[in-house]
């Protein structure tokens, strides 16, 4: 995973918080290939690909909670998914 994209969940979630992303710890990275391009957050009333789609889950922890953020291979499509 490229650091660039790390780097852009932490300001994604840092803005969502309105935190600076420094404060921010990440916990784990792991790879995931989602079952179709929600990665994994799928939202109500929105259709989606249903192809296997390579990808990233980040958790970061803040202030004793963990937070999580979803995204595919090439951080195109990144979003907070609820907690880790």
């Amino acid at each position: 995973m490229p650091g660039a994209i790390e780097a852009a969940a932490r300001t994604l979630l840092a803005n969502e918080l309105g935190i600076d992303d420094s404060v921010l710890v990440l916990r784990s990275a792991e790879a995931v290939s989602w079952s179709d391009a929600s990665v994994g957050c799928p939202m109500e009333g929105y259709a989606y690909a249903q192809v296997v789609t390579p990808g990233y889950r980040l958790v970061f922890g803040y202030a004793g909670a963990a937070y999580a953020v979803h995204f595919d291979a090439d951080g195109s499509s990144m979003l907070v998914c609820g907690g880790g």
